[in-house]
Parts: C-alpha cells; sequence; structure tokens
C-alpha cells in the first residue's frame, strides 16, 4: 500500500553532482511519483594558480535557469530542495558576500593540514566523536589548511555548497544535518556541532550556522529570484537530504531493513542504513563512516573511490583521440577474462584528475600483476576492482554493525551498467536490485512532498511508493565465490 497523504504536489528537486548537476520536476502523491529532467549542465572545476576550486556561481546560474525550465514545463511550483555532494564550503564574510569558490575537494591542499590537526586531536578521538572515515578532504581539513590566510580570517559564515544555494535562494542561513555530518565537526552521538573539536582547533564557532533537518522549511524564494525565473510565488524551499546519498538512500527502494546499499557515481558509497552509530575501533581502522541519514538514521558506509576512475580513463583517451563511448568499452570489457589485473580503488593516486589508465597500469606492476593492455582491460580492471571494493565493504559493514544483509539495492548512474551489476552480484554472492536510477532525486522529492502534506509515513511507507512507481533490474549471483576470494587475495588488506 502506498502512503497515505494529501493532495499531489509539483516539485523541483535541484541534485548537484561531482561533473554535472541537474533540475527534475517531480509529481508527487499518495500513489503517483512521476520524475522528469528539465535542465542538466556542466560541473566542470577550474584551476587557478595551482588551486582547483568549483565555479559556484556557473551552478547556481544552472539551478536559475533549471528552476525557469521547470516553470515553462509544469507552471507553478509547490516546493524546492537541493542536495550536492559533501564536504566542500563557501566563506561568507560579515555582509554575506562569498570569499571566492570554494576549493574542491580534490585540490591537494587539504591533505597538508592533516598531520597538524591529528597533532591536536588524535585520529582516534576524531572517530569517537564524529565517526567520520578519515578522507583527507573532509572539511575539518580544508578548514585547517587555510588557518592564517586572509580568507579565514575574514570568514563569519562557513555553508556548505547545497546550503549556501539555498542562501542565494532565500536569503536563509542553516546547515542540513546530513551534509554536516561530513565535515568532521559534528558529534555522531548527539547530532550537533562538536565545540569540543571546534576549540581545539582554534576554530570561531560562529563560523558554523545552526544544523537544520530533513523537511524544514527554510523559507521561500526570493522576490529577486522569482522575477529571475518566472516563477509564481510563493515557493517554498525545503531542507532534504541534502548530502546526495542520504537522498539517494531514501530513494532505495527496500522491502526490510536487511538490505544494504550501493550508491554509485562518480563516487560509490557502500554500507548499510542504522539506527545508531557504530563508534568502535575495529569501525575505525576498517575505514567505516557514520554520516546521518533521513529520520534519524545512520548511514554506515564506505566510500569507494567509484566510477571515477572509468570516467577519467574516458577523459583522457578522449584528450589523445581515441574512441571512448561507454556502450562500446562495456562491451568490449564483457569479453575480456575476469580478474586480468585488480587494483585498490582507494589507493590515493586515483584522487587528483590525470592519466587514470597510467596509474593503473602502474600500480598493477607494482603489485605483480600483468597491466592492462587495451582499453577493453583496464575498463574490466576498473569493473572488477569495484565490484571486489563492493563486496568488502558490504561483507564488513555487516559484520561490524550487526546487521544482516540479504540484498544489496545499487542505485544512482552506475545502475544503468548492466555487466558491473552482475559482478557486484556475484561478487557479494547476493541478489542485486539495480535502480532506480535518479535516486537522490527521488529522495529529495519525497521528504518534500512529506513536508507538503501529499504523502505520510516514515521511510519504509516512502519506499513503498517507489516500488510501486518505480521500475527496477534484478540480477542474481552467477558465479562461485572462490575467484572472488582469490582476487580479493591480491590486495592490500584494510
Amino acid at each position: 500500500m502506498a502512503p497515505q497523504g494529501g493532495r499531489e504536489l509539483t516539485l523541483a528537486a535541484v541534485d548537484l553532482g561531482a561533473s554535472s548537476g541537474r533540475v527534475m520536476t517531480a509529481r508527487v502523491g499518495p500513489a503517483r511519483l512521476d520524475l522528469h529532467e528539465v535542465n542538466r549542465f556542466t560541473n566542470r572545476p577550474v584551476r587557478v594558480a595551482g588551486t582547483l576550486y568549483w565555479d559556484v556561481l556557473a551552478l547556481y546560474g544552472g539551478v536559475l535557469d533549471g528552476l525557469r525550465a521547470a516553470g515553462r514545463d509544469v507552471g507553478r511550483l509547490d516546493g524546492v530542495g537541493i542536495d550536492s555532494w559533501a564536504v566542500d564550503v563557501g566563506l561568507l564574510d560579515a555582509d554575506g558576500e562569498l570569499l571566492g569558490n570554494p576549493v574542491h575537494y580534490r585540490d591537494a591542499r587539504h591533505a597538508t593540514a592533516v598531520p597538524a590537526v591529528h597533532a591536536v586531536v588524535p585520529p582516534e578521538r576524531l572517530y569517537a566523536v564524529t565517526g567520520l572515515q578519515h578522507l583527507p578532504f573532509n572539511t575539518v581539513f580544508q578548514l585547517a589548511a587555510q588557518r592564517g590566510t586572509a580568507r579565514l580570517a575574514a570568514a563569519r559564515t562557513a555553508l556548505l555548497v547545497p546550503d549556501l544555494l539555498a542562501h542565494w535562494l532565500t536569503g536563509a542561513v542553516g546547515a542540513e544535518v546530513t551534509n554536516a555530518s561530513t565535515t568532521g565537526l559534528l558529534d555522531a552521538a548527539t547530532g550537533e556541532w562538536s565545540h569540543e573539536l571546534i576549540d581545539a582547533l582554534g576554530l570561531p564557532r560562529g563560523l558554523f550556522p545552526p544544523l537544520t533537518r530533513p523537511g524544514d522549511r527554510l523559507g521561500e524564494l526570493t522576490a529577486d529570484v522569482l522575477a529571475d525565473t518566472g516563477l509564481t510565488g510563493p515557493v517554498p524551499v525545503t531542507a532534504v537530504g541534502s548530502h546526495d546519498t542520504a537522498s539517494a538512500v531514501v530513494g532505495v527502494p527496500a522491502e526490510s531493513e536487511r538490505f544494504a546499499y550501493v550508491s554509485c557515481g562518480t563516487w560509490s558509497l557502500a554500507g548499510v542504513e542504522l539506527a545508531a552509530p557504530v563508534l568502535t575501533e575495529a569501525s575505525r581502522r576498517a575505514g567505516f563512516t557514520n554520516e546521518a541519514g533521513v529520520d534519524g538514521t545512520v548511514r554506515y558506509l564506505r566510500n569507494v573511490m567509484g566510477l571515477w576512475l572509468l570516467q577519467e580513463s574516458q577523459r583522457t583517451w578522449r584528450a589523445a583521440g581515441l574512441p571512448a563511448g561507454l556502450t562500446e568499452l562495456l562491451h568490449a570489457a564483457a569479453r575480456v577474462p575476469a580478474f586480468s589485473a585488480v587494483v585498490d580503488c582507494n589507493d590515493p593516486r586515483f584522487l587528483p584528475p590525470g592519466d587514470m589508465p597510467a596509474r593503473i597500469a602502474a600500480l598493477c606492476a607494482e603489485t605483480g600483476q600483468t597491466p592492462p593492455q587495451s582499453q577493453a582491460e583496464t575498463v574490466r580492471c576498473i569493473l572488477d576492482s569495484l565490484a571486489l571494493a563492493y563486496r568488502r565493504a558490504v561483507r564488513q559493514a555487516a559484520q561490524l554493525s550487526g546487521q544482516d544483509v540479504d540484498v544489496v539495492h545499487l542505485v544512482g548512474g552506475g545502475a544503468r551498467n548492466a555487466l558491473l551489476c552482475q559482478l557486484t552480484a556475484d561478487a557479494c554472492g547476493l541478489p542485486v536490485v539495480a535502480g532506480p536510477v535518479e535516486a537522490a532525486a527521488l529522495g529529495n522529492v519525497l521528504v518534500q512532498a512529506r513536508a507538503g502534506g501529499a504523502v505520510a509515513g516514515g521511510l519504509s511507507e516512502l519506499r513503498q511508493l517507489l516500488r510501486a512507481t518505480q521500475e527496477v533490474v534484478r540480477y542474481r549471483p552467477s558465479s562461485s565465490s572462490a575467484a572472488w576470494d582469490a582476487a580479493e587475495g591480491r590486495l592490500p588488506r584494510r
């Protein structure tokens, strides 16, 4: 049975990924969930004087273009919600002006602050408070890397990317908790800013705005935004799971609590949904993170480098004048023998932009494997390696959390990759349910619709509506675990 609610609402989801952004419109009611893309735009980082930045003004322009297109497409909007990637912040001065473009998480400067932070707050204490997987670009390290700069000295407010865009749309200032939980400055047990960590690192408490929760009404589109987009007000802006993975997990059409998920895009996030964080030393050493989810849940997961490896390989091949169409590459990769070579997807050498095939070949040689000799072999190496990474993450998440897993839900862009989905089923030894592709946008509009009274209930009821309205593809394991055990044995232990 679908969740009961009131009238149907027409909503816009702003969904920003690391390589592109889109604005989608949805019609949502007790028995209806239709989603339609009205604008897609490139999210292209820009390197200036050795620093990699996000072009956040171009992103905001794409959002306005999308809202304008939404108005032309559906007429009046009943609401807007924004989700994006995590960790990166825009700093505002005392007048509320942006102090330059946010620095990209792939910029190398962030890692330089890791030793200084750990000298003040040891890694074990950081994890005990925040439950956050160590990543060298977590916001805590980004801010520490800017200590002593004029920019940080002038900053009065730090806004994560979706909060910054919501601020420009409405004037509201806040930090939505699912994204705030990725900063390394939120207390995982209380769900509030950790003044212990903020004070220890010499950061001003006032830099961090009040927290908001999914479903909170942030404000309404300003008169300037209404005039620019041609929309008729009032148009409320609602806090959703502003970390795109938080929205994507809402968009998992699970039938029971015994599921794992892989949110597969430029990054992959693999884990389970829990009621409470896991803050053990074993969890820290295994590289698991506890991030806030919608309705007080915990996204217990590991970050995996994801389709970035494939996307950067394609970019490298195109730049060299080689064919790089995804369909053709996947067909060729399917004919390559399994496990010809595998790599640790989370090797830090894969993080920056660059010649990914050359890096993969070098790592294979270092580990005594024959490097891929063709584009098809490189693609197969990437997909086998991703499936192994998902296998390890799902199994360890279940073991460390005590949450049994009967099925893996693979959502996001990777759900279109049939070879990756089948390999994931084979690697995990579990059925894989692939889809929906637009899980983040669907989770975004479901939270908005519930806040607006169009649907009712908890996550279970929202997922019933997903199952009733969205198409998925099911994959069954088709190979034994022995070959996967042997392939995993080639990788470093984590």
